[in-house]
């Protein structure tokens, strides 16, 4: 598998205050095709816009609501090196303090036929990541995600049908029998519902009867991410309630940590990033299922060369005995191609 040396290319974190006014966010590095914006410092939802489904037409990770559409205050137009928002509170409030998550998949779309449900899809094979749009037929099928690989974690949304849907997550170290849910706290579920009890192949993930992932006649979307050496990496470990916490081995320095506990249903999606803390310890937390503020906590850990490790005790990242999904995305390699390792923070 090739490595992946400058993952900036494909993942990069802004930071921003809200001008309250028409702004253009440069820096990025790339056209980005997702931006997931959160206020930091108020309670303003989780919003998602992507390439896909448009610029303005924005999603909530910690709801359920169906795709708002014609946001023409969020975010704007994407550019090649950024996008540009507008005034809405959850993008770019006069003061308010914000982050913005951004990936880059292929700038463009592209039908997909491999499933028996044919897709709409931006993908970028190197860095693992696509976006999927299909309509959903209410019968178990398959929908083609383009990675060319197995994906390792993806999300699948209603985003109309009046209502939306739930958020609901594969994970590999969970398996097709179970799903868990972005917009809640609760812990892993078993459905056959949901993904058929079918592992995803290099072409297709299955769907089956759940509304939330296969309504008929409705739109949905997915977030579908495949596991890239020096770039991205979708495990679980299991707590020991110490502050000489689990280490969890990435094989890179983190830019960007996802959290969840799948075995207690009241612990939230915990995010961590190395642009909001910039040295150790880690503390900073936003929560994908909630629209609170950043909480500056006493729940540290640290993101080192090749991992994290965590320093509390908290059930949140480390009750002992509870066991945890992540997903994590790299600031940079072990060790690049140039055979120069990075360095701890």
């Amino acid at each position: 598998m090739a490595q992946i040396n400058k993952p900036s290319d494909y993942f990069n974190t802004k930071l921003h205050t809200g001008t309250g006014a028409e702004a253009t966010i440069t820096g990025v590095g790339f056209q980005p095709d997702l931006v997931w914006s959160k206020s930091r410092s108020n309670a303003e939802s989780n919003t998602l816009i992507d390439g896909v489904r448009g610029a303005g037409n924005a999603l909530t990770t910690d709801t359920t609501s169906a795709e708002a559409t014609g946001e023409t205050q969020m975010l704007k137009s994407f550019n090649s090196d950024g996008f540009v928002v507008g005034v809405n509170g959850q993008w770019n409030a006069s003061s308010y303090t914000y982050v913005y998550w951004n990936w880059l998949a292929s700038n463009t779309t592209a039908s997909n036929t491999d499933g028996s449900i044919t897709s709409t899809v931006s993908v970028n094979t190197t860095s693992g990541f696509s976006i999927v749009k299909f309509v959903g037929t209410g019968s178990v099928a398959t929908v083609g995600h383009g990675l060319g690989v197995a994906p390792s974690f993806y999300v699948v949304k209603r985003i109309d049908g009046g209502d939306g849907g739930q958020w609901n997550c594969y994970h590999k170290s969970l398996g097709a029998s179970q799903y868990m849910l972005l917009n809640s706290t609760s812990a892993s579920q078993s459905s056959a519902t949901r993904w058929n009890n079918t592992e995803p192949t290099s072409s297709v993930f299955t769907v089956s009867t759940s509304g939330d992932v296969n309504d008929p006649s409705d739109n949905h979307i997915a977030y579908c991410f495949a596991e890239k050496k020096g770039f991205s990496k979708f495990g679980g470990y299991t707590g020991n309630g110490s502050t000489n916490g689990t280490f969890v081995y990435t094989g890179f320095k983190p830019a960007f940590v996802m959290i969840k506990c799948t075995s207690s249903g009241t612990t939230q999606w915990r995010m961590y990033d190395d642009k909001r803390d910039t040295y150790n310890p880690v503390y900073k937390e936003l929560n994908a299922n909630t629209s609170d503020a950043e909480n500056a906590s006493t729940r540290y850990h640290d993101f080192v060369s090749n991992g994290f490790k965590m320093r509390d005790t908290n059930v949140n990242t480390n009750g002992s005995g509870s066991t945890y999904i992540y997903m994590a995305f790299a600031e940079n390699p072990l060790v690049g191609t140039n055979n120069i390792p990075t360095t701890a923070r």
